[in-house]
């Protein structure tokens, strides 16, 4: 199999989005930079953009292991929605709930960011902004949902930023099978994530950004890059590699590469969606512990993900791995299930992809002047918004430019590394299994399940 068609497999969008593709040239002989970028995803791509905006006469290249958004960034639920990337007790402890509040703030005004760039680089990725759901279909769901919004209004949050919907309003907008009620906010917006990517991508090479595709770096250092067959020697060196960081030498640690899985549908007859409705287009997810996303995409599917994690002992992250018959077949019953006027129709694609999951599920900026190493990542899946808040902070830090995002309590946090192999394959599977078993309990009995105490705190924020 070429790459082209590979990288085709990989998902739903970029099956769409690279339909015509020509590679970019790869990294070859020794190149001069100001500032080296390595790899070609979101929080790359926003930092060149950034950095190219910021200063145009800056030299930035970004060297890319295979073709841009290959990775989550290209793969993603297609969620442009507001809420941290981390644990808001873990920043308060270095910045107090001012942090906090700052910090929710910050994603907020990073929808609309990223939806101004958008519209003004005429990026075609079925941008709709209309907001999200988290819809609850059993009353620990509902629960859960109602505790969601009082912790937000606890973190800043006012009362037009998110609050409590019935299961009629819910229903006025997306037709969700067994709704009991849930939330909304008006701070989320749909895409089709690889489209972004490639024509940030684009976008980012008319400001004069070079980008090197299918040139895997073998290390990274102060002021060089090295590649197979080339090297870039910069004042600055961006790592932005997100899941792949753990494949590089002395980082197998760093995070814990965990892969989410998808399925979309085959586009829908008009009939199933009048049922359904979602004129909207509003991304709805559930309040599980193995929570249920989806969304109606551009050209009219339901894309759909969650139902269960994998992590392969080791941290290896494998092709094979992200087709998982189990987790998919959980999927299309979750899709048969919220969207009976689905049941009918063919599933077109299944696919899964990684992310980095730090220890403490918090993600972290940093820059070092003095050796000139900038880095940024652990989104923890939720790095739509996040990525272009890192970008823009590291154009910042980078620039020496004081804003409000550098003040922010991701920056310079560091997350200790996991625990060794196999201490760290058991407890992730002992956690997944605890929760899944939650879920089952919940769905029978209809009343919380306590057992979900024991690894509660080990759970991921939402």
């Amino acid at each position: 199999m070429d790459d082209h068609a590979r990288y085709r497999q990989r998902s739903l969008w970029l099956d769409g989005a690279l339909a015509e593709f020509t590679p970019r040239p790869q990294l070859t002989g020794d190149v001069d930079v100001d500032v080296a970028v390595v790899g070609g995803g979101y929080t790359g791509l926003w930092t060149a953009y950034a950095l190219a905006i910021r200063d145009p006469g800056i030299r930035i290249a970004v060297v890319e292991a295979e073709t841009v958004g290959y990775g989550a960034s290209g793969r993603n639920g297609g969620f442009v929605s507001a809420g941290i990337a981390g644990e808001a007790r873990v920043y308060e402890r270095s910045h107090g709930k001012d942090g906090i509040v700052r910090a929710e703030r910050a994603m907020i005004d990073g929808v609309g960011w990223i939806g101004d760039v958008v519209a003004s680089e005429a990026i075609d990725c079925g941008w709709t902004r209309g907001g999200a759901y988290r819809v609850a279909t059993s009353v620990p769901q509902l629960a859960r949902a109602k505790a969601g919004i009082e912790a937000k209004r606890a973190r800043g949050y006012t009362a037009d930023d998110a609050w409590f919907v019935t299961a009629a309003e819910i229903d006025a907008e997306v037709r969700v099978a067994g709704v009991l009620g849930g939330t909304y906010t008006p701070h989320c917006a749909r895409v089709d994530p690889a489209r972004l990517a490639r024509g940030l991508a684009e976008a980012c090479e008319r400001r004069g950004v070079v980008i090197f595709e299918q040139s895997p770096v073998t290390s990274i250092a102060a002021e060089t890059v090295r590649c197979g067959r080339g090297s870039m020697r910069a004042d600055i060196v961006v790592r932005a590699t997100e899941a792949f960081t753990t494949r590089l030498p002395g980082e197998s640690r760093s995070y814990l590469p965990i892969a989410s899985h998808m399925l979309a549908t085959e586009p829908l007859s008009q009939e199933a969606w009048d049922e359904i409705g979602w004129r909207g287009c509003a991304p709805v997810a559930d309040q599980s512990y193995q929570f249920v996303y989806a969304q109606r995409t551009p050209d009219g599917r339901i894309a759909l993900g969650g139902r269960g994690l994998t992590y392969r002992r080791g941290g290896a992250i494998r092709e094979q791995d992200e087709l998982q018959p189990a987790i998919h077949a959980r999927l299309e019953q979750a899709l048969r299930r919220l969207f009976p006027a689905a049941s009918g129709a063919a599933i077109s694609h299944r696919w899964g992809c990684y992310f980095a999951a730090p220890r403490d599920w918090s993600m972290g900026v940093d820059f070092d002047r003095a050796s000139g190493l900038a880095r940024a990542g652990g989104y923890s899946g939720h790095g739509v918004v996040a990525s272009s808040l890192a970008g823009r902070t590291l154009a910042d830090l980078v620039t020496g430019t004081e804003s409000e995002l550098t003040g922010l309590p991701w920056v310079g946090h560091r997350s200790r590394r996991w625990e060794a192999e196999p201490l760290r394959f058991v407890a992730t599977r002992t956690i997944a299994a605890v929760a899944a078993s939650a879920d089952a309990a919940e769905d029978r009995t209809n009343r919380t399940a306590q057992r979900i105490r024991f690894v509660r705190r080990w759970l991921p924020g939402r």
